[in-house]
């Protein structure tokens, strides 16, 4: 159980702006308990999404700490993400799995109000769908292991 809790964290934390890396810890317990695959897909599927829906709501209030002095973004930075986002729109959440970009990303969508539904939705299939390509990778799944 200790492991499913640490993989969670680590998951969650992954997905907001503090570095971590969950793919380390999923493959440690992948290889220690292969039979428990879906287990650990949907665990840390779930604590990515977490952390991706923290930084959501971070971006819904984001307009209020904008002009703080210790704010990390500047005006011109935001408007940049914005312009980008209103580029690609809802179907760039898919890229959310995607380490540097993905988590900046799910914040931009939060403060550009994407609906909740369609938010959890796109992340959860990215997010998904990168713990199973490594599933399948750790796994064998491909021909590779």
């Amino acid at each position: 159980m200790l492991g499913y809790t640490a993989l969670f964290f680590s998951a969650l934390v992954a997905a907001t702006l503090l570095p971590m890396q969950s793919e380390a810890v999923l493959v440690a317990l992948l290889l220690r308990e292969p039979q428990a695959w879906l287990s650990l897909l949907v665990v840390a599927t779930a604590g990515n999404v977490l952390g991706s829906l923290i930084n959501w709501l971070l971006g819904r209030g984001i307009d209020r700490l904008r002009d703080r002095r210790w704010f990390p973004f500047d005006a011109a930075q935001l408007a940049r993400a914005q312009q980008h986002y209103r580029r690609w729109g809802a179907w760039s959440l898919l890229l959310s799995w995607m380490p540097i970009i993905g988590d900046p990303l799910t914040l931009i969508a939060g403060l550009m109000r994407e609906p909740l539904w369609r938010f959890i939705l796109l992340v959860t299939l990215a997010k998904a769908g990168r713990y199973a390509v490594l599933v399948a990778v750790t796994l064998g799944g491909f021909g590779v292991a």
